[in-house]
């Protein structure tokens, strides 16, 4: 049984990652009138910076590596392919996405009609992403 194909793994990763900050940023223009009017009432700012800016390339790279990441890691026992790939999208959905959606619930930061349409927007572009970065991840 052989490792992880490490360049495709890459590529894959990058590609999803790419995918999921795309993804995000155009659905963003759907909640960001909430968000900001949300932030404002907490006397915080939307504000970004070029440095936060770049944050979010990084954080959306680590999200697409660590998509290939584990893609690579099941498709041996789940098999390759899509169904593999939203399975991979689901739970680390589930372990981050969501996680931190009801963080931002439990400390009222957010409406909650924001944070339905903010969860259901990244579980469709994460799992687009994966299935993208699947689509490129092939084993040596």
């Amino acid at each position: 049984m052989g490792g992880i194909n490490t360049g495709r793994w890459l590529l894959g990763g990058v590609v999803a990652g790419i995918v999921i900050w795309i993804c995000e940023g155009i659905a963003a223009m759907s909640y960001m009138g909430e968000m900001t009017a949300a932030m404002e009432a907490h006397n915080l700012s939307m504000d970004m910076s070029a440095g936060m800016m770049i944050m979010t390339v990084v954080v959306s790279l680590l999200v697409g590596l660590t998509l290939v990441f584990f893609y690579a890691g099941v498709r041996p026992r789940f098999g390759p392919g899509p169904k593999t790939a939203a399975m991979v999208a689901v739970a680390l959905w589930l372990g981050g996405h969501l996680v931190a959606l009801i963080g931002y619930q439990m400390v009222d930061l957010y409406p909650t009609g924001m944070l339905v349409k903010w969860g259901v927007i990244g579980l469709v572009e994460i799992t687009l992403a994966s299935i993208v970065g699947a689509w490129i991840y092939r084993e040596e």
